[in-house]
């Protein structure tokens, strides 16, 4: 768990921005992202304990906290809608629920200048960052498919592009070949064969870039973001109760997310793993994602499915060119704890890169065979 970057007091002061029932008891830092700053905020109700998720959200990330909260807002609200119609139990533990603030908001800001948000917490389940099980995976790719099924019908307008070009890999290329013309803190020495490597996919990064140009595969909602640890399983059963972390949430391709599940559940160490020998991306975890997943996500077309496979390779390629690029440029983006984090991140993305690609032919295989079965 990340040390808190806000006093207790602090968080108090930001707590009375929202009509929050009960006596503010304590908070602590929550969860391992790398963005926001996240606190589990206990209270006292009437002598019952509750909880809320307070988070300062990262405005050098997102300069729009405002859009964010309001692409939240629909989503959330469309979820709670759609569940509610579907008959489903549970409701507020099946999609995040803003809490406005006194000033009916869904965001407040202190004396500073921070953006801050409201969720309710969601009791008796939590996220893994490296899951431990296939029916832990497959759960996670369920929910994500359900996520994506239950936004195909949201209204317009259209989302807002809280990060543009979040998942392009073809901007992200250029951005790191502009901090290795930049080289600010004379790392570049350090990462000749990690350039290489790049260097050798280029010509494969823009491939689904353009099959969507040219209108085989459509822009749908997606998450963007689908590490695992953004799916809550519930403690008792282990289903994905709850899609989270929902700042990118926005206007996308749906094979990012697949690709993104695909480089975080398969990992088969931490992000930031130094020995290499201990990272690969495991067969058993892809095919339960590719189970899951398929399983629910009803909304699929034939090019989609034809690039399944590759977009797990093409997405971890593309965040291992992330964290290069971060580490190039000082580390000012993802959080770091100690350094050459961000390099150690890299290296274990490209080197799960080596090791989808070696697995290609089997996984198309079997995403032939799920999809012939159904």
């Amino acid at each position: 768990m990340a040390q808190a970057k806000h006093t207790r007091e602090q968080v108090r002061e930001v707590m009375e921005s929202f009509p929050v029932w009960g006596d503010f008891r304590d908070a602590a830092s929550y969860g391992s992202g790398h963005i926001n700053d996240t606190y589990r905020v206990s209270v006292c109700l009437a002598g019952t304990p509750v909880h809320y998720l307070l988070q300062r959200i990262n405005h050098d990330i997102f300069r729009r906290p405002d859009q964010v909260m309001e692409n939240i807002v629909r989503v959330t609200e469309h979820l709670y809608g759609r569940l509610t119609a579907a008959g489903e139990s549970d409701v507020t533990r099946r999609t995040l629920t803003v809490v406005p603030a006194r000033d009916g908001q869904p965001f407040t800001r202190d004396a500073a200048g921070n953006w801050w948000r409201l969720y309710l917490f969601i009791e008796q389940a939590r996220t893994y960052d490296v899951i431990e099980t296939v029916d832990q995976a497959r759960e996670a790719a369920r929910a994500f498919a359900r996520f994506q099924n239950r936004l195909a019908d949201l209204p317009a307008p259209r989302l807002h592009e809280t990060i543009p070009a979040f998942h392009n890999t073809l901007v992200r290329l250029e951005a790191l070949d502009h901090a290795v013309t930049e080289d600010v803190r004379g790392r570049r020495k350090d990462v000749a064969d990690e350039l290489a490597f790049i260097d050798a996919r280029r010509e494969a990064c823009g491939r689904l870039l353009e099959r969507h140009a040219r209108g085989e595969i459509p822009e749908r909602i997606t998450h963007n973001d689908t590490k695992i640890n953004n799916v809550m399983l519930d403690d008792a059963t282990g289903e994905g109760v709850c899609v989270i972390d929902l700042d990118t949430v926005m206007p996308g391709l749906a094979l990012y997310d697949f690709g993104d599940m695909v480089r975080s559940a398969t990992a088969a160490a931490r992000e930031d793993e130094r020995d290499l020998s201990q990272v690969g991306s495991r067969a058993d975890m892809f095919e339960a994602l590719a189970r899951g997943y398929l399983a629910e996500a009803a909304f699929l077309n034939e090019a989609e499915l034809e690039e399944l496979v590759f977009s797990g390779p093409l997405i971890t390629l593309t965040i291992g060119i992330r964290f290069l690029t971060d580490y190039l440029s000082g580390d000012v983006y993802f959080k770091t704890h100690r350094p050459g984090q961000n390099l150690d991140r890299c290296r274990t993305q490209l080197h799960m890169v080596r090791c989808m690609e070696d697995q290609t032919a089997e996984r198309e295989r079997l995403v032939r065979e799920i999809t012939r079965a159904k």
